[in-house]
């Protein structure tokens, strides 16, 4: 059986809730896919992670977001949005994969792991959190390497190798350090990273000059063994001692899946889809982009806080237009 729909938004996270909650203002029939459980890629932040933003800011159609802090935390997140979708009755069908989206007419032809959608437009915010940037080095294939960090407990008293200069990278090498962990940060620059969080940036730097916390700058991993690794500096080449390696170096969004669907990229580093910024209607009519897979490669141009308007812009044109 094939399911009409006037919309099918791709991805449950923020926006696409946004965009949903826009689509049943205006009385569209609609209907979001997600590949996992609600809000994925926020599910897979670490367990004690802290926003940049403050609460009003990740706020979506005008629902209140309080919060114990002026930043809210992981959980209290979790909790907004569960309660936008639950309190608002929007229509998500949760652990269903997007296999193909395919233009047919005036009409696309969208196939999941479990059904068959016939729709008018389609709004793709999938994000780019389920692709991790590969090291490209031997050993990364290794069971102790993992790009993701959820919490400290696996490595108390592990010797670990945090791999980036970036906000999961730090806090994952405080949380460890401070859960009883050996930790070694190895970093292609010469410092922590500029958009580090104000309050978090003055810590490790100071872990970092006291010892504490060990760091190679200017490095790179250039190989990972079972109990060691190999590490690249400007003074020659390291082999420390090793349990575990977190690669967090950053994530990219699945510029495979918007080629299929027959979105044009920029051949550069910074891959940008093509894209209307006034009706973020991409070179296919009818196909939408909203939050972070906006920015191609550049995965901090776009956030919650200033990509939530995305939802209404889409909403409008799609409303205009039917």
């Amino acid at each position: 059986m094939i399911i009409e729909k006037e919309v099918l938004i791709i991805g449950a996270g923020p926006i696409g809730i946004a965009c949903a909650l826009e689509c049943k203002k205006r009385a569209l029939d609609y209907v979001v896919v997600e590949k996992g459980p609600l809000t994925n890629s926020l599910y897979q932040y670490p367990l004690n992670m802290t926003f940049f933003s403050t609460s009003e800011k990740l706020e979506i159609g005008g629902i209140p977001f309080i919060s114990n802090q002026p930043k809210p935390n992981r959980d209290e997140a979790l909790e907004y949005y569960r309660r936008v979708v639950t309190s608002n009755n929007l229509n998500i069908n949760l652990y269903e994969e997007v296999i193909a989206v395919e233009k047919v007419e005036n009409y696309f032809m969208v196939t999941s792991e479990k059904n068959r959608y016939r729709v008018k437009n389609v709004i793709v915010g999938t994000g780019f959190y389920d692709i991790p940037k590969k090291l490209d080095i031997p050993g990364e294939e290794l069971a102790k390497v993992t790009h993701y960090f959820k919490e400290a407990h696996p490595y108390v008293l592990q010797k670990v190798i945090v791999v980036g200069a970036s906000n999961s990278a730090v806090d994952a090498a405080l949380e460890i350090w401070r859960k009883g962990g050996e930790v070694t940060m190895v970093v292609r620059g010469a410092t922590i990273g500029d958009r580090v969080k104000y309050w978090v940036k003055p810590d490790i730097e100071n872990r970092i000059k006291e010892g504490s916390i060990k760091a190679f700058f200017n490095a790179q991993l250039s190989e990972i063994k079972e109990n060691e690794v190999i590490i690249k500096t400007s003074e020659g080449t390291a082999t420390i001692p090793n349990d575990f390696v977190l690669a967090l170096t950053g994530y990219r969004p699945d510029f495979d899946f918007l080629e299929k669907m027959g979105v044009r990229l920029t051949q550069d580093a910074n891959r940008f889809p093509e894209y209307d910024e006034k009706t973020m209607e991409t070179n296919v009519s009818g196909l939408y982009l909203a939050g972070v897979i906006c920015g191609g490669m550049e995965t901090h141009k776009w956030f919650i806080e200033n990509s939530r308007v995305h939802a209404d812009i889409i909403v409008k044109h799609i409303s205009d237009n039917l």
